[in-house]
């Protein structure tokens, strides 16, 4: 299980590799989480909690089923073209709910609100789907399994990356395009009305919201286009032994039904399949909730936690993302449930600290959201973007990746839709003391997710001599020495 050693010109391909595609699933996320700064700039009028608990819930059900097609599309295409795909799609998408909040105010357009989200979000979703499947498949025959925790670790700081510019960006795009400034823009803000020209109008401007990722992502589409490559060997290299188990008999892709079949059968990836959908709860369950709780109660600007909240998350993940990859690596010889299982630990802590001190302590809470941020994303990143692919086999990993990836948006669905239900509104949402049940909800779902990572504790892939060299077509052993093109392939 020890890592090859790769040139420092494989590294650096690497690294390429992995900037436009990186970026690019972190725009996915932007326009992915503006739908939450949205309902705020649009006003509960527009879009009140329960709406958007619906739109969004409606939205990551679509994400969560689409891995149905999108796996085991993404497993025969390739990853480079299925994250082209998502891209664009998810692009057009974000486009089109910004065109109709524009057309409904200059255009004279009477487009609902709910409707016209729900089928738009809707489409956005499913083209969102492609991006996890695809980010995990191209980079399996890129990563050795001894490897991978640091690739966890680059998984979960694109995903904290993602939620920066959607909430940090999102809002400041909010503050630079309101019909009136109130005060003087922040650094963010100021950027964007300089680049964009927008604000002072008289009329606020959300449409940028939507436009603004659209572009970003457009920008990254052609960089992929143009670096993205599948494997090593589509770049100059020589691809490797990867370490790494497999579903299939000789290596070979299955038929899509009898993959899902071994999946759920699978008693390692069945149980990261459950606490994945703990995860979903528990991570959208906090980062939209908290937000909108705060400013409802009237302290978010105040506040340092939630006055920069997507700056918290990113810092928050970034730390998750290092110690879980790092940890499982380096402590735990790649096996990835023990650190979930601390993880979740802290999270039952964390929830009953912020289950507690809702009312009171604005630093004890704010402390609990920290904590349950930087634990789960930790979790989502050893275990949707990297247990996966230890457990599938590369072969197979788009549709292990959309299984485990399309539960935790079942729970996230889940969540969205009851908490939507449940918190107060209106005067009602002013008072902290309303709610109780936010955070009661989520408890159970850390209690479930640290009984489940406790079961499969040592559980580590068990690699077979199917190994790649040069094409797909002939999959045998790798063995030599350094070829001089980057790695040194091992058995």
């Amino acid at each position: 299980m020890n890592a090859p050693q790769h040139a420092w010109q494989f590294r650096l391909r690497r690294a390429l590799n992995w900037l436009p595609l990186g970026l690019a699933y972190a725009f996915m996320y932007m326009g992915r989480y503006n739908l939450t700064v949205a309902q705020k700039a649009l006003g509960d009028k527009l879009m009140p909690p329960d709406d958007f608990g619906w739109i969004f819930g409606i939205g990551a059900w679509v994400y969560a089923l689409s891995f149905l097609i999108n796996g085991p599309l993404t497993d025969r295409i390739g990853g480079r073209r299925a994250m082209l795909l998502g891209t664009l799609g998810t692009l057009s998408a974000n486009a089109l709910m910004g065109l109709t909040l524009y057309g409904n105010t200059h255009w004279g357009w009477e487009f609902p609100i709910f409707g016209t989200f729900v089928a738009l979000y809707s489409l956005n979703m499913y083209f969102q789907n492609f991006g996890a499947i695809a980010i995990v498949t191209t980079k399996a025959p890129w990563f050795h399994v001894a490897e991978r925790g640091t690739f966890s670790t680059i998984f979960g700081v694109i995903i904290s990356l993602g939620i920066f510019f959607a909430f940090d960006w999102g809002f400041a795009i909010v503050e630079a395009t309101r019909g009136t400034f109130k005060g003087e823009l922040g650094f963010w803000a100021s950027v964007f009305q300089t680049l964009a020209g927008t604000g002072g109008t008289g009329v606020n401007q959300n449409w940028w919201l939507f436009f603004a990722p659209s572009i970003l992502l457009g920008t990254m589409w052609i960089a992929m286009a143009l670096w993205l490559r599948n494997s090593p060997a589509e770049a100059g290299f020589s691809n490797f032994a990867t370490g790494e188990a497999t579903l299939s008999t000789h290596g070979e892709r299955e038929p899509a039904r009898a993959v899902f079949l071994k999946l759920w059968q699978h008693p390692v990836i069945r149980i990261v399949c459950l606490v994945e959908f703990c995860s979903g709860v528990l991570r959208n369950g906090v980062m939209h909730w908290y937000p909108m709780f705060a400013a409802d109660v009237g302290f978010k600007k105040a506040f340092l936690v939630t006055a920069n909240w997507g700056l918290t998350l990113l810092i928050c993940g970034t730390i998750g993302a290092i110690l879980t990859g790092w940890c499982s690596d380096k402590l735990f010889q790649s096996r990835r449930a023990p650190m979930a299982g601390i993880c979740y630990g802290l999270m039952i802590g964390a929830v009953i600290l912020l289950m507690t001190t809702l009312a009171g302590n604005l630093w004890y809470a704010g402390i609990a959201v920290i904590l349950i941020s930087t634990s789960v994303i930790g979790v989502h990143g050893i275990f949707s973007g990297t247990a996966t692919a230890d457990f599938a086999g590369t072969k197979n990993t788009g549709a292990a990746v959309g299984i485990v990836d399309g539960m935790v948006y079942l729970g996230t669905g889940l969540q969205a839709i009851v908490i939507g239900q449940i918190v107060p509104q209106g005067a009602a949402a002013k008072v902290a003391g309303n709610w109780g049940w936010w955070p009661t909800v989520l408890l159970p779902f850390t209690i479930l997710g640290l009984i489940l990572a406790l079961r499969i504790w040592n559980a580590k892939p068990q690699a077979k001599a199917t190994v790649v060299s040069g094409s797909d077509a002939n999959w045998q052993i790798a063995r030599g020495k350094n070829d001089g093109r980057g790695i040194e392939p091992v058995a």
